[in-house]
């Protein structure tokens, strides 16, 4: 497995070095506009988090009960904003788990159609803030601002929002993934996606100098040393979409951003697959992961110590606002 990864990753250093392995770090372009509130957003992202990881607690396989909880409050959410959402359930073992899914359409006929995913359920043994609580938090405040906009803003687009189960080992992988289950469906069903975002980890933030890591080659390429920025990881045939992402978060001053783009569907560096996007990649849809990094800067991946205490609200808040402006930027007439 070593020499097989080690060769991987010579093959990805030598891609970069001749071709268009990219990467961009910014903090803004042109002036501060706030397009939503912020501390408005930061406490109802505080709430999301509090409730998934204190009232409900851990969302393992392990736990069936409170992936059902889960998937109650996620659908309770989308109820409370009058956004119309229903289950897609499927087997496993012996009980049901759903992908949950809500549909905002601005037009009859929308120019671009997105997903924004995210997973909600957590490894075993940990209540999972950042992962993955966090993403589920920015994935239901942003569909609460686009929802505010229905009939305000004259869009050309529409936005699913899909909360996945079981993407956290055993069952990542495999058939059981509810990313993996949606993106065949999509496939087989036609189901037209210009991009997926992928939303993993997304909370924590670190500001001392050489708190952030990187897997290889990628510290030799000039990132950031200080876990401050929100990364958008895209493959090749997604570079398009990486950069329209890029573009329309580096509007917002406060939210350093950086992408990358990577060759091979990401099979040179696995660690760029390990989330729900992948699935969408195997399927031949654009697609990114929005991360905060995870395990390159989070200490508590996967530990009981992953705890709503760990996470910076104001840098999820900023995030909602990115996604928003990139929404009504991308698609305003």
């Amino acid at each position: 497995m070593y020499s097989r990864f080690a060769g991987l990753g010579l093959a990805f250093l030598i891609f970069c070095l001749t071709s268009s392995c990219d990467h961009e770090q910014s903090n803004s372009e042109g002036g501060r506009r706030q397009v939503i509130d912020i501390q408005k957003t930061l406490e109802r992202l505080q709430e999301h988090v509090q409730h998934l990881t204190v009232t409900i607690g851990e969302r393992s396989v392990g736990l069936p009960e409170n992936l059902e909880k889960t998937a109650v409050y996620i659908e309770s959410f989308y109820q409370g904003i009058e956004l119309p959402a229903h289950r897609e359930a499927y087997p496993y073992r012996d009980f049901n788990v759903a992908n949950i899914v809500a549909k905002i359409d601005f037009s009859g006929n929308p120019k671009k159609c997105y997903v924004v995913g995210a997973h909600y359920d957590s490894v075993w043994g940990t209540v999972g803030a950042d992962d993955n609580a966090s993403a589920i938090a920015v994935q239901l405040e942003t569909a609460r601002q686009l929802r505010s906009k229905l009939g305000e803003k004259e869009l050309d687009l529409s936005v699913q929002f899909v909360s996945f189960p079981l993407e956290e080992p055993p069952t990542y992988g495999t058939r059981h993934m509810g990313s993996k289950v949606y993106a065949k469906k999509a496939k087989r069903e036609k189901e037209r996606i210009d991009g997926m975002i992928c939303l993993e980890m997304v909370g924590y933030t670190c500001h001392q100098e050489g708190c952030q890591s990187y897997p290889f080659p990628l510290m030799f390429m000039g990132y950031p040393k200080k876990g401050n920025f929100i990364g958008i990881v895209g493959n090749l045939s997604s570079k398009g979409f990486t950069n329209s992402l890029y573009k329309a978060f580096k509007k917002n001053q406060d939210l350093p951003v950086i992408k990358l783009t990577v060759p091979f569907g990401g099979w040179a560096m696995p660690s760029v697959r390990l989330s729900d996007h992948a699935p969408f990649w195997d399927q031949g849809y654009k697609a990114v992961m929005i991360t905060d990094t995870a395990f390159y800067r989070n200490p508590h991946y996967h530990q009981p110590s992953d705890t709503v205490d760990k996470l910076d609200f104001q840098f999820m808040a900023e995030l909602v606002e990115s996604l928003v402006i990139f929404f009504v930027e991308e698609t305003g007439k």
